[in-house]
C-alpha cells in the first residue's frame, strides 16, 4: 500500500464517479489513471507485502461504521414512512389503516432492531476478541445491514408513492447509498462465502 501525491507525474484524475446518478463528492471515489508512475520507496506504508494487513485493519471498523449508519438511516426512513402513512389518505381512509401497510411497518421495526443487536454484538466481539476473532460477526452484519436498509427504505418509498422517487424526500438518495453498500467493502457474495467457510470449520472432523 502506497501514498502517492496527486501531483506525481503520470497521475490523472479522470472523473468523479456518481452513485445512481448522485454526486458522491467529496467522500466518494474517482476514476484515477496511473501511467508509468514512479513512487519512492519511502512512500510505502508498513512495508512490502503488508498492504492487505492494512486494508483488513481498516475494513473491520469501517464495516461496523457503515452498519451503524445504515441502522440510523433505516430508522429515519421508518419515521418518514409512519408519518406519511398516517397523513396520506387513499379511498377515504389513511393508508396506515391498510393491513399491508401495518405489516410492513411491523416488519421494518423487527428488521431494524435485529440488525441493531447484530451490529452491537459484532462491535462487542471486536472489543473483546479483536478484528480477526470477530470476522464472522463483521461479515454477517455487512450482509444483513444493507439488505435490511434496502428493504425498509423500499417500503418507505412505496408508502410515499411517486414522491418517494423524487428528491423532495431523502428516500431515493438513501436507497442509492444503502444499495451501494451491498458492494462497497466487499460484495455480499464474498461475505456469504466467508461466513459459510467459518461455520463449516466449526464442525470439521
Amino acid at each position: 500500500m502506497l501514498l502517492i501525491p496527486r501531483d506525481t507525474p503520470g497521475v490523472t484524475i479522470v472523473r468523479n464517479l456518481s452513485v445512481f446518478g448522485y454526486d458522491d463528492a467529496p467522500h466518494g471515489h474517482s476514476e484515477v489513471l496511473y501511467d508509468n508512475v514512479r513512487v519512492p520507496v519511502d512512500h510505502m506504508l508498513l512495508g512490502e507485502g503488508r498492504g492487505f494487513e492494512i486494508a483488513q485493519g481498516r475494513l473491520g471498523p469501517g464495516r461496523i461504521h457503515h452498519c451503524m449508519r445504515l441502522v440510523g438511516r433505516a430508522e429515519r426512513c421508518l419515521e418518514l414512512m409512519c408519518r406519511r402513512a398516517s397523513s396520506r389518505v387513499a379511498f377515504g381512509k389513511p393508508i396506515a389503516s391498510q393491513s399491508v401497510t401495518l405489516e410492513r411497518i411491523a416488519q421494518a421495526r423487527v428488521l431494524i432492531d435485529q440488525t441493531r443487536l447484530l451490529t452491537l454484538h459484532a462491535a462487542w466481539k471486536m472489543d473483546t476478541v479483536g478484528i480477526k476473532g470477530a470476522r464472522k460477526d463483521i461479515a454477517m452484519i455487512k450482509v444483513a445491514a444493507p439488505a435490511m436498509a434496502c428493504q425498509v427504505i423500499d417500503w418507505a418509498i412505496q408508502v410515499h408513492g411517486a414522491a418517494g422517487l423524487s428528491d423532495d424526500f431523502v428516500l431515493a438518495r438513501s436507497y442509492a447509498q444503502a444499495r451501494g453498500l451491498r458492494i462497497a467493502d466487499g460484495p455480499d457474495e464474498v461475505h456469504h462465502n466467508q461466513i459459510a467457510r467459518l461455520e463449516l470449520a466449526r464442525w470439521a472432523t
